[in-house]
């Protein structure tokens, strides 16, 4: 068989994908915080780019600089400390935006507490803060140092040992062991490392940790859940010897064993009681009544709100969409000067990026909006009667009626909040999978059965506490075919106790009430 060269023509059909389809896919996963950040990445990249700024409506509402300026409050009825509760806001805002307007009067000095207005040479205004004698602060007043910061376990703490080690030698071991103890206030490093880094012995490492373990809050520095108990119950002077045999034996307590406590501690059972109270009443994790960071609020993509005719309205949350343009003019200027083929293609580059940007952006909106429309119509009885009507939803479920791939669902989901009368969910949480109804009725959301189970545990008492195979029979009445071991892996993921177990704690709770009431 003799080979030679030839030529075919071939049709066929691949997926391709092109930058500007990843760029797609890449920003409709992205959370919101994280679609701000890619957007302000792409502005200082993208010269043709620029961020749309809003109307503003200020510019409208400025006075007429011929007209007088209002009359200013009425001194006589302000007295020390009424003039923050006296309507200035509204005046205030208006120095910030009427920066063309002569309001040089509507201050007028009044000995304490005391507020000018002075007109700049280029005709605006700036707003001095005075004091009885009228110093002039200058450019170097910040009225954000006024605002309190936040305190920190650590710098709490150091600023003790500044107070409590003058010797600059062992200030500087417990700066580092300060820097060893985490937020809840247990110190996680190893004395032998510390000691080695900073050439010291351990036995110096170990008494300035005790030094720290003086400090406030009462039970920090602690190794250990016991060792943090001792220190707050030594600081009420109260750690005899039964307490700290009880200490040791926490594991006993957490089983409730209150027999072999007895024996352990050498009590009576009402002493133990006692005891076992005054635990109770310790702080585990003390550290914890200190700031350890910023902590940010979940933003809301998608509002949901009620209309009057019982619909529900779905709606973007605009604050969390990103406003970019492309700069046409600008586009036009800088290409009648290219002249490169460099500049020509770096220029087409920008144009086109910028252009699918704002495409993606504008697609990524509108398809979390009918992802979300689309939930909110098969969730619609969550969002009226509570929990318990969650429906059984799947990707596929949502993506067939919307017209979409399952993965796109997915990605739309991804790190997406929805704000509900219901309060802030992920969009994740209304996807469930189904759980059989007993009467061959529509089947129940898993969220909805976990909800059932929480409830019914947390009704009971302590002379009726419902073991796994009673909640069985008990959803089964509900109309949930369900089995023992799904009933226990529900129980488990919501760190429920065993029926065992939170008897012997009810029962021990209420041995504590009688034994106070007595």
């Amino acid at each position: 068989m003799a080979m030679s060269p030839k030529m075919e023509f071939r049709q066929s059909q691949s997926l391709v994908m092109t930058p500007q389809l990843m760029q797609a896919i890449k920003l409709l996963q992205l959370s919101n915080l994280e679609l701000v950040a890619y957007v302000e990445a792409e502005l200082e990249r993208n010269p043709l780019l620029e961020r749309a700024s809003e109307p503003d409506s200020a510019e409208h509402d400025l006075p007429n600089p011929n007209e007088d300026p209002p009359p200013p409050p009425d001194s006589g009825a302000l007295v020390s400390g009424d003039w923050m509760e006296a309507d200035l806001a509204p005046t205030r805002e208006a120095i910030e935006t009427r920066l063309d307007t002569d309001l040089g009067n509507v201050f007028p000095d009044e000995g304490t507490g005391e507020r000018s207005v002075a007109a700049g040479a280029g005709g605006g205004s700036s707003v001095e803060w005075g004091s009885g004698g009228g110093g002039d602060r200058g450019e170097d007043y910040n009225p954000e140092a006024f605002l309190a910061a936040e305190i920190t376990l650590a710098d709490h703490l150091e600023a003790q040992l500044a107070v409590a080690e003058p010797d600059p030698a062992r200030r500087l071991i417990g700066l580092n062991l300060i820097g060893l103890i985490d937020e809840t206030g247990y110190f996680s490093g190893d004395l032998d490392a510390v000691a080695a880094q900073l050439g010291a012995t351990r036995e110096q490492v170990e008494d300035v940790l005790r030094v720290i373990q003086t400090f406030e809050p009462s039970g920090v520095g602690a190794r250990s859940l016991s060792e943090c108990l001792a220190l707050q119950l030594r600081d009420r002077d109260r750690c005899d010897p039964a307490m700290q045999a009880l200490l040791d034996n926490l594991e006993l307590l957490a089983r409730h064993d209150r027999n072999a406590l007895r024996r352990v501690c050498g009590v009576d059972a009402e002493d133990l009681a006692d005891m076992i109270a005054e635990i109770r009443r310790l702080d585990p994790k003390p550290g914890l009544a200190y700031g350890s960071g910023v902590v940010h609020p979940l933003v809301p993509d998608v509002f949901v709100r009620a209309a009057s005719d019982g619909s529900w309205i779905v709606e973007l949350n605009s604050e969390t969409l990103p406003r970019v343009l492309v700069n046409q003019t600008y586009h036009a200027t800088v290409a009648k000067a290219a002249r490169s083929a460099e500049e020509k293609t770096f220029l087409a580059d920008c144009m086109q990026s910028a252009s699918w940007l704002t495409r993606s952006l504008d697609q990524r909106a509108r398809t979390i909006l009918k992802v979300a429309s689309e939930i909110v119509r098969q969730q619609d009885a969550f969002l009226v009667h509570g929990v318990r009507h969650l429906r059984p939803l799947n990707l596929r479920t949502v993506a067939d009626a919307i017209g979409m791939h399952e993965s796109t669902v997915s990605r739309v989901t991804s790190n997406k909040y929805i704000s509900t009368p219901r309060g802030v969910l992920e969009l994740k949480f209304f996807f469930s999978s189904s759980i059989a109804s007993s009467g061959g009725g529509e089947a129940h959301a898993a969220e909805a059965v976990r909800h059932r189970i929480k409830s019914l545990i947390e009704a009971e008492t302590a002379d009726d506490v419902l073991s796994d195979d009673t909640l069985v029979q008990k959803l089964k009445e509900d109309g949930v075919d369900i089995a023992r071991r799904t009933v226990a892996k529900y129980r488990e993921s919501m760190n429920i106790p065993s029926s065992v177990q939170r008897r012997r704690e009810k029962q021990a709770a209420r041995g504590d009430a009688a034994a106070q009431a007595g």
